[in-house]
């Protein structure tokens, strides 16, 4: 296949900005943006605001000739991954049920594919690093927290969607503070960087309240944002612990904001995962942080269109239909 055929945009939403990306057929990054954004907004301004950046994005690098082959959207919400649609409570007040590929079909009339953006990070890193490896499990940890499972060499998104919200199960054993999501004692209400900054700061005026400032101390040393992120690293072991045990991966992937700060929360996690998951699940185990900086994001997003594309279903479709060119499938 010519990989210079046509394009992926990728977009991956965060919680304070969007990365955006125009991609080849082969993921290959060929032009990129970080745009700032307010979630509070809602997705009818957020959509149009993301359309007319991918188009200004797309003409300033002269790539207006070529096809848009399709579009991978990364949000921070439990996504129903069939109807492309944020489903339940998330931090995207405004976007539950709201149909965002009818939105962007208004522009494009290609293959629109929606997750949730941590398994965007998991498809990533599997494809681009542990491609040879079947069994992946990846673990954000940063203002909130969640995972991604990689079984049998394909990211595994439950029966609904709903696999991996690690950061939403019930820790026992370290009190139990309220959660973003209304329930008491979540993992992200224990080590999320809000709930870290909470402990730290105990919204004191002037003082930040994200993961970023608990970093931004970490760096500069202060002993008691150091304990934090040590201590949290083994809370999140003992979650990461029960998930070695039941999934049994080749490798763990570590990455988030906080996982940007030395070994602080890695020698937690594995300490804690090594003492309590059975030696079988550990005789092999790599537990490793991520190689990504800031792009994962959206190159999870292109290999979640790349591998629409490729597969024999779409291509057996496309053959039959006649839709050419490759951007029309």
């Amino acid at each position: 296949m010519d990989h210079q055929a046509g394009l992926i945009i990728a977009v991956d939403i965060g919680e304070e900005r969007a990365r955006m990306a125009v991609t080849d057929l082969d993921a290959r990054i060929l032009a990129e943006r970080v745009e700032p954004l307010a979630l509070s907004e809602g997705p009818d301004v957020l959509l149009d605001k993301i359309t007319a950046s991918a188009l200004g994005m797309i003409e300033q690098a002269g790539l207006a000739a070529k096809p848009v082959a399709g579009i991978g959207f990364g949000l921070p919400a439990p996504v129903d991954y069939e109807a492309g649609r944020v489903l339940g409570w998330s931090i995207m007040s405004g976007w539950d049920g709201y149909d965002i590929r009818g939105h962007l079909r208004r522009t494009w009339q290609v293959p629109i594919l929606i997750d949730n953006d941590v398994n965007l990070l998991t498809l990533a890193e599997h494809r681009r690093y542990w491609h040879d490896q079947q069994h992946l499990l990846y673990i954000k940890a940063g203002t909130g927290v969640g995972s991604g499972m990689v079984i049998g060499g394909q990211v595994n998104r439950g029966a609904q969607g709903a696999a991996g919200d690690i950061g939403h199960a019930r820790i026992s054993g370290f009190g139990d503070p309220q959660c973003r999501c209304g329930n008491r004692g979540c993992l992200e209400s224990l080590i999320g960087g809000w709930a870290l900054a909470r402990d730290l700061w105990g919204g004191q005026e002037g003082v930040g309240h994200g993961a970023r400032d608990v970093i931004d101390q970490v760096r500069r040393g202060d002993s008691a944002a150091v304990g934090a992120v040590r201590t949290a690293g083994r809370v999140l072991g003992e979650a990461v612990a029960y998930a070695t045990s039941l999934l049994n991966p080749d490798i763990i992937v570590l990455g988030g904001a906080l996982s940007t700060i030395g070994d602080h929360l890695m020698a937690g996690v594995r300490e804690v995962i090594y003492q309590r998951a059975l030696p079988l699940a550990t005789r092999q185990l790599q537990i490793v942080p991520t190689r990504y900086k800031s792009r994962a994001g959206v190159a999870g997003a292109a290999y979640l269109v790349r591998d629409h594309i490729l597969h024999p279903a779409t291509v057996d479709a496309a053959l039959s239909s006649g839709k050419f060119p490759l951007g029309r499938l």
